[in-house]
């Protein structure tokens, strides 16, 4: 008993000389807390987060908002049915002839200019019998027209609205756009106008298929497409993708889903294209996009070996080449060796693309994307592999024919 009574006095004995030696340190503590500013934030290794930061993010935000808003509206399609759609007419009042049936759809744009220009994506405005045109201030007003290309899915339409009402959009390159940047989507997806979502440049250099390739005849595809995880969904198509200054860096076009809702997987027509394709369509209504007149596809190794080329020789293969095209004038040849490969019949032997003007080409896509940045009549130098030698071609590029 003795033994306890004792055990508990040293105890005792040393809580009090802990608790003293940390009273003796308090005010140091105090003193040194009350010099700190009062929004520095609890600091753990490896990770210094500041208040400060966070609000700086927010109010940057919240500024882009409130600069590139005035500039993106929404789009109101009314679309007449065909004749020949299932849908039966609508009766019509006594005495009234039948009513056709109309189909409405919704989109985004953005000012372009203040002479009322206001681009959108081509499939927006398609067929369509009437456009509405909504502003972020509430203004409605009706637009026409100007300009449509399918093969960018770009489309210009104008409304007539006093210059002061008109808050034209800032481009930035595309070229200088890197993955990991930030990327600001505004638009009006399923009808929720002046929505702004964020997220970041996920990749680069994607394509898709050309609005009229879903047709009969040749398949184009648009280059140098803007892959992004900001949130967007239907209604965002024509609407803006922006950098961190507000400056659009590509228009919000189309998702990879498959329950067409975001999936974190959106894609943006490229501001490079955007301000090729604009006022080609201002001025004239079209845009006359370059072409040589060749399909193909990236040279995979089991290709090249089949070639008697290196496993790991990159290249654009040549399938086949248009008659009486830029190619086959400057004497181009495509594949019409029938081999098999993997169990499946495939030709090859035709020329292997390697570089576009001295930039090398490592797959057909580099092909595309060169050639959509050169002007129609332009003339350029392939450096092609011939039977597994090298030699350079020119080439004049024409305009790609309307159908």
């Amino acid at each position: 008993m003795e033994t306890r009574k004792i055990t508990m006095l040293i105890i005792a004995a040393v809580l009090l000389v802990m608790v003293g030696y940390a009273i003796s340190f308090l005010p140091a503590v105090v003193a040194a807390a009350a010099t700190q500013p009062a929004t520095t934030a609890i600091q753990s290794p490896g990770f210094a987060p500041q208040l400060g930061t966070l609000a700086d993010y927010e109010s940057a935000l919240v500024n882009l908002y409130a600069q590139v808003n005035p500039s993106v509206v929404a789009i109101d399609i009314v679309m007449q049915s065909s004749a020949s759609s299932r849908t039966p007419a609508l009766p019509g009042l006594p005495g009234q002839p039948p009513q056709v049936p109309f189909r409405q759809s919704l989109g985004s744009g953005f000012v372009w200019d203040t002479q009322g220009n206001i681009v959108t994506n081509n499939h927006v405005v398609a067929g369509a019998s009437r456009i509405t045109i909504t502003f972020a201030d509430g203004t409605v007003a009706q637009a026409k027209l100007v300009g449509a290309d399918p093969d960018s899915d770009l489309a210009v339409v104008r409304v007539d609205l006093p210059t002061s009402q008109l808050r034209p959009v800032q481009v930035a390159d595309s070229n200088r756009v890197k993955v990991g940047q930030l990327a600001v989507a505004i638009g009006n997806p399923f009808g929720e106008e002046n929505t702004m979502t964020t997220g970041i440049v996920s990749a680069l250099g994607r394509t898709l298929p050309a609005g009229r390739s879903a047709g009969q005849g040749p398949s184009y595809t648009i280059p140098d497409i803007i892959q992004t995880d900001a949130p967007i969904n239907p209604g965002n198509s024509g609407g803006v993708l922006l950098n961190s200054e507000g400056k659009v860096i590509g228009v919000t076009a189309a998702i990879e889903s498959s329950t067409r809702i975001s999936s974190g997987v959106g894609f943006a027509i490229p501001s490079a294209i955007v301000q090729k394709v604009v006022p080609a369509l201002i001025k004239a209504g079209r845009f006359d996009h370059p072409y040589l007149g060749i399909s193909g596809g990236t040279l995979l190794p089991s290709i090249a070996e089949a070639m008697g080329l290196k496993a790991d020789q990159r290249g654009a293969l040549v399938g086949s080449v248009t008659r009486g095209g830029p190619a086959e004038k400057a004497g181009l040849r495509g594949s019409a060796q029938p081999t098999t490969i993997d169990g499946q019949p495939v030709n090859v032997g035709g020329d292997v693309i390697v570089a576009f003007d001295g930039k090398p080409v490592k797959t057909f896509d580099d092909l595309v994307a060169y050639l959509a940045r050169v002007d129609v009549n332009q003339t350029v130098t392939l450096t092609i592999l011939r039977e597994g030698k090298q030699q350079t071609i020119q080439v004049t590029v024409v305009a790609r024919p309307s159908a």
